[in-house]
């Protein structure tokens, strides 16, 4: 339905449920973030939200709530209700067992096993149903899981921390840090509602990194622990890294090149680590089918940290949907070896690949630059 076909009151039923489901971020993957409302007149009798990945669905929550003030109620829900069985039962049959009169949805849901049959279900059972309520704020909500089902391939966020002066690292290569402690520790944060971290073989060997979630306490905490992956094409990753010495406790992904060196690869995989090989060209390993790849084997949340060759690789196919940029109040000065990433260069500013929606947030001393390439 257009938008100019409901009313303000529905407007601000629907933008509460979409405030409700945002309470779910990093904790209900690979599931959709879902709010629920219940209405009776003028009244909400009851509200839910989809909390944590095999826990009660939002509609479940708000009719459990609403007890017999759900019959005849309305009920305002920021995704098609699920028509079949998974972790929980299908939240229409719990819509019609409590006998709602009208439902109201933002959007449909793109999971091939729902996709329109849970609002069909709803209809066939007498109950008023509308759709395309705040669609498009729905949508950006859940935009991981709408490209996970339309796509087949995780959502790519690509981060990266660089001085006023546009360095992410001094002439001599030194990084570390450029950001303040506030800012690392809100990468720890997001990295806790990632499937998997993303580097290239040259940050791993001259970092010698962890990638893992290190969060102090009071430090907000998703509970995620993502799968480390590192593009290596000539495997030189080596068994003594830390990355491959704690594959045995956090997951480990080594990509390369099709017909890698067996003993380099027998190697890794005795420290459990997972070795894969992918297609690759003149510039390296296909990036689109890796992506393909982590579909296949659902992942809906990638974070791609570095390198610069590697970030640079990833904006350059259109790979990546989100940015978050830290820009720190420093002047590392010198030539520009260390240069941000970016895509092809630009003819003209005109051309120039632009932030959809972007925010500026302080951090600590650091200003921290977010917004979407594009939307689903």
């Amino acid at each position: 339905m257009a938008e100019s076909a409901f009313s303000e009151t529905d407007r601000t039923r629907m933008a509460r449920a979409l405030e409700l489901a945002a309470r779910g971020l990093g904790r209900v993957e690979p599931n959709p973030m879902v709010g629920a409302v219940v209405v009776r007149g003028d009244r909400v009798v009851a509200e839910g939200w989809h909390a944590r990945f095999g826990g009660p669905h939002a509609e479940a929550v708000a009719l459990d709530r609403a007890g017999p003030d759900a019959r005849g109620a309305a009920l305002y829900v920021t995704m098609e209700p699920c028509c079949h069985a998974g972790k929980t039962p299908p939240c229409t049959e719990a819509v019609i067992a409590a006998g709602v009169a009208r439902v109201v949805a933002a959007m449909s849901d793109p999971f091939p096993a729902v996709a329109g049959r849970g609002l069909a279900a709803l209809r066939a059972a007498g109950i008023d149903v509308q759709v395309g309520l705040m669609e498009t704020e729905a949508r950006r909500l859940n935009a991981p899981f709408i490209k996970r089902h339309t796509v087949g391939r995780p959502y790519v966020i690509a981060k990266w921390a660089q001085t006023l002066d546009g360095r992410l690292a001094t002439a001599q290569g030194d990084s570390r840090w450029i950001s303040c402690p506030e800012s690392r520790r809100w990468v720890h944060a997001l990295r806790s509602r990632m499937d998997a971290i993303l580097i290239g073989a040259g940050t791993a060997l001259r970092d010698d990194p962890l990638l893992t979630v290190r969060l102090d306490a009071g430090d907000t905490d998703y509970g995620r622990r993502p799968a480390r992956i590192v593009l290596d094409g000539r495997l030189r990753l080596p068994a003594t890294s830390r990355l491959a010495a704690t594959a045995g406790d956090v997951p480990l992904v080594v990509v390369t090149h099709e017909g890698s060196d067996p003993a380099r690869r027998r190697e890794l995989e005795a420290c459990r680590a997972t070795v894969i090989e992918m297609p690759c060209d003149a510039g390296g390993i296909l990036l689109a089918e890796l992506l393909d790849e982590l579909g296949r084997r659902d992942m809906t949340h990638l974070l791609v940290e570095g390198g610069p060759r590697v970030l640079s690789s990833f904006l350059r196919a259109g790979l990546v949907d989100r940015l978050a940029v830290f820009i720190a109040p420093k002047l590392a000065g010198g030539d520009p070896v260390h240069a941000p990433p970016g895509p092809a260069g630009a003819a003209a500013m005109a051309d120039a690949l632009a932030l959809l929606r972007p925010t500026f947030t302080p951090i600590g001393d650091d200003l921290l630059v977010e917004g979407v390439l594009r939307d689903y």
